[in-house]
Formats: C-alpha cells, structure tokens, sequence
C-alpha cells in the first residue's frame, strides 16, 4: 500500500485529531492487568467461543476427575498389600469397548458444537463495510475499498510518530491529545479503524513483508497476514467502544509495538467520520447504502 499518512510524529497526531469519531467512546476491549478470562465478547463470534470454551472447559473438568478418581481407586483397591494375589488375565472386552467408544462420543459431542461455529467463522457474509488492512514491520495500513481512501496506523510513542517505544512524558502527552491515558500506551495507535455499530464488516487481511496476525479479542476475530494471499475475516460489532488488538504472529524486532485499535461508532458517527476522512485522505466519495437492522 502507498503511505499515504506522513511519518511526523506532530502530523500524524494532527491527522489522528481530523479523523477520529466519537472521542466519548467508552474503553471496552482491551487487557485487564491480572485478569484471567475473556474481554467481554461484543460479537456474535465472540460470545460463540466463549460459550464454547466454557462447555469443553466444563468436559475436560468431568474427565479430569473421573479420571483421577479411578486412579485413586485403583491404587487403594489394588495395592499388593489388600490385593497380594494378582489377577493374571490380560483382555477385558467390555472395557476395551468402553474405552473406544466413550471417547468417541465426547469427541463427536465437542464437533457437533465446535464446528458449527468454525464454519461461521469461515463463511464471509455480505459486507456492510469492506476493509483491506496489510501488515508492515512494524504499523498497519488500511483501504476502505468501497470509499476510495487509506491511511496507515502506528502506536502512539512508535519512532515514527515521534517516540522511542518508551513511555515518555512527550508520549503521555501524545496519548492524552488523542484522547488516552498513559494506561492506553502500547495499545493506542494515531489512526483508528472507525466500523458502524451493528453492521458486516469483512476485513481483507494480507502482509506487504512478513507473516502478521491482525486480531481484536473482543471480536473473537484473528487472521494471519501473509504476504502474497489476501484472506478475510467479519464480524458484527453490537456495542459502541473503542477495543485494542495486536499483531499476534512473531514479525521481527519490534513486534510488540504494532497495535490495532478499532472504533466502533454509531451510523451518524461514521456518517460524519466518512466525509472528514475522505477530505482528510483524498478518498473519493461514494454512493452507498449502510444496511439497517
């Protein structure tokens, strides 16, 4: 993708100012220090994982211990000294059977769940809104496709937007004139992703150097980014925030300092967002209808 957005640290904050929607939005998916569960789950993707994690999570824990129990029973029951005499036979077909067929059914349990939702995942619906994002060492770049505009996206303190990846009174002050908290550094970048609320957004996901991985946990969405093949994820996003992500896939040096953040905005937000990124990017307009619910 052509840079269009400038490598100035003070540019690209300015150019972040133009093109940001909504600065109100509350702060939903992002890591919680010390936390061990999910980011709240805001799609319909997400809330299918999370269900499906806690199923299986609830079969391995009912295996775990059936599992231990036997084990302890057999070594109380069958210990030499309350079994001096062994038992010399060496098959016992019921339970050869048992063993066979039991775990069959768990695991054709688990895919009668579990690939329903893959398949979900797998098959792109219409979009709403179409957006081919490309992995660099070490930023994104995005293209609305339908709207004819793009713009590259760094984290806030990158070298290239005027940090050294420290946090750095000169990159709190950056995080806080975008509308963060020094508690946002490594998750904040100069440009979001702006997507309605409630509508299809497919993103067209590929590498311009090395293999990336673009994920938003709250959107239970992840793509690897690989150079040369252009692969495609969606999701439906059902609650205005703003939610973080990161590159997920060891891309070199400063992997840790490439993250994603998406804004999902209501209809009139993204309306307005639109026009000022089009005037701000020299996209050029175009005449489209945003499907409602």
């Amino acid at each position: 993708m052509t840079r269009i957005f400038t490598l100035s640290g003070l540019a690209a904050i300015c150019a972040a100012g133009a093109a940001q929607a909504q600065d109100s939005l509350e702060i939903i998916g992002r890591p919680v220090d010390g936390g061990i569960g999910f980011q709240p789950a805001v799609t319909e993707l997400a809330s299918d994982l999370q269900w499906l994690d806690g199923m299986i999570l609830v079969v391995i824990t009912v295996i775990t211990l059936f599992v231990t129990a036997l084990i302890a029973w057999v070594a109380i029951r069958y210990n030499a000294k309350r079994n001096p005499t062994p038992a010399s036979f060496t098959h016992h077909t019921p339970v050869e059977i048992a063993w066979t067929v039991v775990p069959i059914v768990i695991l054709v349990f688990i895919g009668a769940f579990s690939l329903p939702i893959l398949f979900k995942q797998q098959e792109i619906p219409e979009a709403d809104v179409t957006i081919k994002v490309t992995g660099y060492q070490w930023y994104w770049g995005y293209e609305y496709v339908d709207e004819g505009f793009g713009f590259d996206s760094y984290m806030i303190g990158a070298p290239a937007t005027g940090g050294e990846n420290k946090k750095t009174p000169e990159v709190i002050a950056q995080l806080e004139e975008a509308g963060y908290t020094e508690a946002e550094f490594l998750l904040a970048t100069d440009t979001s992703v702006v997507v309605p609320v409630n509508q299809t957004v497919v993103m067209q996901v590929t590498g311009g150097d090395v293999i990336h991985s673009w994920t938003i946990p709250a959107f239970g969405v992840k793509q690897d980014a690989v150079p040369g093949r252009l692969a495609e994820l969606w999701f439906k996003a059902e609650q205005e925030g703003i939610y973080f992500g990161q590159c997920s896939e060891l891309c070199g040096i400063a992997h840790a300092y490439m993250p994603i953040t998406v804004r999902v905005v209501s209809e009139e937000a993204y309306a307005a967002w639109l026009e000022e990124a089009r005037a701000e990017y020299a996209g050029t307009p175009q005449t489209r209808v945003i499907a409602s619910n």
